[in-house]
């Protein structure tokens, strides 16, 4: 019995001696390579130190282009007045003979009269010249009479307005200062859907706020907006950033912030930006001219569906589809035809109708540019020698002229036709805007002024001379429907 367990003994330590060397040597085998679980648990662990580097270097960097770029965003106030209609009460029903008629007839007010009220603003720009410009919106600066700039140092200036550009709402101011801060310009066209964008300005009078979202989309066409193609973000924008810059992820300026769309007034998460090379190019003209010169080619246009690219034998809906021609304006000139799918613009494409306006706007009058027309299942080249856009909504700034900076007039001379019908033989210019000293006597859009101190009005020339060369009292002679009357201004 002994012998039997003594043998089994040896067995068993035998059977774990081998069990233990052959362990050892697939031990010894297997150790270059670590175990399955062993190998898994480091697989997923390893990378997390290279994955966070890498997120540490794409991550914006916002708190340095807010550190190097607030200084030269600016906070902009206005003053000015807003002209308001004036309704009396409705005369009480009483016989004209009674006592009581002629008094209350006495407070009555004739129909049609406006008044000023009191209006402030506030709004966002930034500086481009260590000299003073500034760019902003123009709706920011809209019927303003004072303009007060205010820089992050608190330092406060009364800018002059050098010029306004409604069609595609930028301002350009001028403050006398020197060795200021300023913003560094980027391309928008180098810009991806997608990209980090950062907007700075004063929402809700709140200065030098920073918000960050992305870009949305690229080539936004608004309602009323032709002549810019707007950069769409999502970056939080409210009233008072208008104006304000919206920096790419290089801390350079690609846009100027304006509008947003909103059914409650505040954010909805759709911004849109003009881009800054479209502000740059009307600042450039506003500076050295004092007013932005447009192409004018004289048709008006619709876009082109899926229908009408049928309809017109074309292999894809593209091009800007021409409705009308202006009767002897440039584009009839050349040979265009109601019609007609214009296909390309001085060598440039035009994939929707959105495109056409602003390249055509970009030209100077006067230029010549190749269209390329679509036309009853064919291509056809012409040239065309652009007009100009006189659309007297756009141009320049009411400030840089002297008869609208002092005075508060936008006019224009009168048309044969308008002589005509108010039986003057030459001379008069047509009230189309007023504001300020001008809106504050009375004077309105449709008046006539006909004189100034006696001297008759012939040309917007004169009477900017005229306003500049006098002091702080003028008295015009207007005309307003069939009767002239006098009005004394205080130019202040």
């Amino acid at each position: 019995m002994q012998n039997i367990i003594w043998k089994r003994s040896i067995i068993a330590a035998s059977i774990s001696v081998a069990l233990a060397i052959g362990y050892a040597e697939y031990y010894a085998h297997a150790k270059p390579s670590a175990p399955p679980a062993v190998a898994t648990a480091t697989s997923s662990i390893a990378p997390l130190p290279a994955t966070r580097a890498t997120a540490a270097l794409t991550q914006p960097g916002f708190s340095n282009i807010v550190a190097q770029n607030g200084p030269a965003v600016v906070n902009i106030s206005v003053t000015g007045t807003m002209k308001t209609s004036l309704r009396s009460p409705q005369l009480p029903q009483m016989d004209p003979d009674d006592p009581f008629y002629q008094f209350f007839r006495h407070f009555q007010m004739p129909p049609g009269n406006t008044g000023a009220t009191p209006m402030r603003g506030m709004g966002s720009g930034f500086i481009v010249s260590t000299d003073g410009i500034i760019l902003t919106n123009a709706h920011v600066i809209e019927n303003a009479d004072e303009v007060t700039v205010k820089l992050t140092d608190k330092r406060e200036f009364k800018a002059k307005v050098l010029g306004k550009d409604k069609p595609t709402d930028v301002a350009v101011l001028k403050i006398d200062a020197s060795d200021l801060p300023v913003v560094k310009l980027g391309n928008p066209g180098d810009t991806q859907v997608g990209e980090w964008v950062l907007a700075i300005g004063s929402p809700f009078g709140f200065e030098n706020s920073a918000t960050a979202g992305i870009v949305s989309a690229k080539s936004r066409s608004l309602p009323d907006d032709g002549y810019v193609s707007f950069l769409q973000t999502d970056v939080a924008v409210n009233p008072g950033n208008s104006g304000g810059p919206l920096f790419n992820i290089n801390g350079e300026v690609i846009g100027i912030n304006s509008q947003i769309y909103s059914r409650t007034g505040g954010y909805e998460g759709l911004s849109f930006a003009i881009p800054i090379d479209v502000a740059m190019k009307v600042e450039q003209q506003i500076v050295e001219n004092g007013k932005v010169e447009r192409g004018r080619l004289g048709v008006t246009i619709q876009a082109v569906n899926q229908a009408l690219a049928e309809s017109f034998g074309m292999t894809k809906p593209t091009g800007a589809l021409v409705g009308s021609v202006e009767h002897n304006g440039p584009a009839a000139k050349a040979g265009i035809e109601p019609g007609d799918v214009i296909l390309k613009f001085n060598g440039k494409d035009i994939a929707s109708s959105n495109e056409l306006p602003p390249a055509v706007a970009d030209m100077k009058p006067g230029s010549k540019a190749k269209v390329e027309v679509w036309r009853k299942g064919k291509r056809r080249d012409l040239s065309v020698a652009l007009g100009e856009l006189s659309d007297t909504k756009q141009a320049s700034d009411d400030s840089n002229n002297a008869s609208k900076s002092r005075l508060g007039v936008a006019v224009r001379p009168l048309t044969a036709e308008e002589r005509k019908q108010i039986d003057i033989h030459n001379g008069g210019l047509l009230v189309e805007d007023s504001s300020g000293p001008a809106a504050r006597a009375g004077i309105q859009p449709g008046d006539v002024i006909l004189s100034l101190n006696g001297e008759s009005i012939s040309s917007v020339e004169q009477l900017r001379k005229l306003v500049s060369s006098h002091g702080k009292h003028v008295a015009l002679l207007i005309q307003r429907n069939d009767s002239r009357i006098f009005v004394p201004v205080d130019l202040g």
